[in-house]
């Protein structure tokens, strides 16, 4: 008997395998995104302020936008594909040889293709070779049948073919100032172009293209979507008022627009939700807040800076020979070779028949914030594939609301087994006065052989211990005086992770020098220094460590004596008391050890030990 198997479908893991639903699903949320740039001469005549307070036309903040969120997207969504057309050009450069319509694009790269270093080192130069190479003109001008625009969704639409729109997100972001397009022209001619042109965004639309709008507003005149955009966009209604509301902020910071326009909501992957006998439902899964890591290690060719491909070859022991037909797969089980076919070994590896499969129900009070291991995961219902999900969804949402429990859940595949807890969520207003939708979360639980130990996972409260009162008094106040406002954790950027990138860009784009990186997560020194803050600290280590929490290390070089800063602090103290007055009174053990640590920071005095013995160092040092 022989069995042909394959060994890398044998032995290879679920993760390396392309046609995995992981990788399927990894498919299905990846972009292709067409940027529409206008080049009229009107993006080049006007101009704005910049952050380094210098002026810049609108076609140049349009581009430097552009290859910031390249230099971006190549990083965070390295498997997106993006292709930049500029309209109402001089030359022209598709392969529809439409007029007034250029594809940027490099060697060796398709039209709609991953961003890559040199198209981005390209692209970097494109404005002192524009003129030459491309040019500018009005595309849409009286006695002209020529429409620039017509012309630009048709060629983004054609690039946009690739894929299908149910494995990937299709999109056309138009950047212009030019709110009235067609306000040169008059009569049938006119109304024609709007309508052929409005069509042509229809039938994008229809095959799953969404086209949106970033306007670059004029200083002395505001982008009216109005005229032309919000027919084309299809706004009305509160849409339209919104959108009205948001165009001097699209315009002010036209990087973060970007941004999130790359960073939209999108579906990380799509689950079936077995509930039980045969039944479940669809749902999508949507990622939340969470740090940002290196991407995967990619091992290079130092010749051509290719990928380098792993090849396997079987080699005959005797003969050194390759072996063009993989060996079988045997497993030896009392001295007899036992043979597996790969439905066998697939079932084997296999742990469930699901990706998520429900297991139970627990009491909300059973689960502790410590059993999430890592950040959640945002579920919601579709019923994209299976209909019913919706209803069916809203039911067990509605029910585990009300009874206050949560859904034990085995989550993964074969190699990455996981139980889960999904807890429901009703509707909630955030600060920011956004509303997020009802949904559950998917919160990752300590691996358990028995599910009945979720409920014992909790620590026994005995063995905890607890602060006192006056611990928390004093813990209450410093976190007052240190409280940030309006606080959040994405106004801070990780600085070895922008130094990482910063590495890599100088790098791949040959560039000289690498840019310099602020670490905006140092403290605040001059803040802590102020008076209110070292006391305040200094009060909730005496009460968390008693009188005597430095005498340990009195013996250890450098901690007897008060640093700088502490000095400094101390000397500015010192003379808000009566030193004398109050030695000779016996009133200095009516001071506080913060208090005595004043007198002996400014003179160079040890600042350990007890109160006591603080006393006994400050009237020794008086000569009382």
């Amino acid at each position: 008997m022989s069995m042909d198997l394959d060994p890398d479908e044998v032995f290879r893991d679920d993760e390396d395998d392309p046609e995995n639903e992981f990788f399927k699903e990894r498919d299905a949320t990846k972009e292709l995104l067409v940027y529409l740039v206008d080049a009229s001469p009107k993006m080049f005549s006007t101009t704005c302020p910049t952050d380094d307070e210098k002026t810049a036309t609108h076609f140049q903040v349009a581009i430097n936008s552009i290859a910031q969120s390249l230099r971006t997207q190549i990083i965070n969504r390295s498997y997106d594909e993006v292709s930049i057309c500029f309209f109402n050009t001089r030359e022209k450069k598709n392969l529809q040889d439409l007029g007034g319509v250029y594809v940027f694009n490099v060697p060796e790269r398709e039209d709609l293709d991953r961003p890559t270093a040199r198209l981005i080192k390209e692209f970097d130069r494109i404005e002192e070779r524009f003129e030459k190479e491309i040019g500018s003109k009005y595309g849409i001008v009286p006695g002209s049948r020529e429409n620039s625009l017509y012309n630009a969704l048709w060629v983004a639409q054609a690039l946009l073919r690739k894929g299908s729109a149910k494995t990937a997100d299709k999109r056309i972001l138009l950047l212009t100032n030019e709110d009235d397009p067609f306000g040169n022209l008059k009569g049938v001619i006119k109304v024609d172009m709007m309508r052929t042109t409005m069509q042509r965004a229809k039938d994008a639309q229809d095959l799953g293209i969404t086209i949106e709008l970033l306007p670059l507003c004029r200083p002395d005149d505001e982008f009216n979507v109005s005229l032309f955009y919000a027919d084309l966009l299809g706004l009305e209604g509160d849409d339209l008022a919104q959108f009205k509301a948001l165009i001097g902020e699209r315009f002010e910071d036209l990087n973060d627009q970007l941004r999130k326009r790359m960073f939209k909501k999108r579906r990380v992957r799509r689950l079936r939700f077995a509930i039980f006998n045969g039944l479940s439902i669809e749902l999508n899964t949507y990622a939340l807040i969470r740090p940002t890591n290196p991407g995967t290690i990619t091992w290079l060719d130092s010749m051509t800076n290719l990928p380098l491909k792993t090849e396997r070859s079987f080699i005959c022991a005797d003969t050194a020979a390759i072996i063009q037909e993989p060996p079988k797969r045997f497993q030896s089980y009392k001295n007899e070779n036992v043979i597996f076919s790969v439905d066998e070994l697939s079932e084997v590896k296999r742990v469930s028949t699901g990706h998520l499969r429900l297991l139970g129900f627990k009491p909300l009070s059973c689960l502790k914030d410590y059993h999430n291991l890592k950040p959640a995961t945002f579920v919601f219902p579709s019923d994209e594939e299976v209909v019913g999900s919706t209803c069916l969804f809203v039911a067990l949402h509605r029910s585990m609301l009300r009874l206050k429990r949560f859904a034990v859940a085995f989550y993964g595949n074969s190699s990455h087994p996981q139980l889960v807890a999904l807890v429901a969520q009703d509707e909630i207003m955030t600060p920011s006065g956004q509303v997020e939708p009802p949904g559950m979360h998917l919160i990752y639980l300590p691996y358990s052989d028995d599910i009945r130990h979720v409920e014992e996972l909790h620590t026994d409260p005995n063995s905890v211990p607890h602060a006192t009162d006056d611990q928390i008094k004093k813990a209450s106040a410093l976190v007052r005086r240190i409280d940030l406002k309006d606080f959040s954790v994405c106004q801070f950027a990780n600085p070895a992770l922008q130094r990482h990138y910063a590495v890599l860009q100088a790098l791949a784009l040959d560039e000289d020098e690498m840019p310099e990186i602020k670490d905006e997560t140092l403290p605040d020194e001059e803040g802590m220094a102020r008076p209110g803050i070292v006391k305040a600290l200094e009060e909730f280590k005496l009460s968390v460590y008693g009188e005597n929490y430095e005498e340990e290390d009195s013996n250890i070089e450098g901690k007897a004596e008060p640093t700088r800063k502490r000095k400094a602090n101390a000397i500015k103290e010192y003379g808000n008391y009566d030193w004398a007055d109050l030695a000779d009174n016996g009133k200095l053990k009516d001071l506080t050890v913060v208090e005595l640590k004043y007198y002996l920071g400014a003179h160079n005095l040890p600042v350990t030990g007890k109160k006591e013995a603080l006393i006994s160092r400050i009237l020794t040092h008086m000569g009382k």
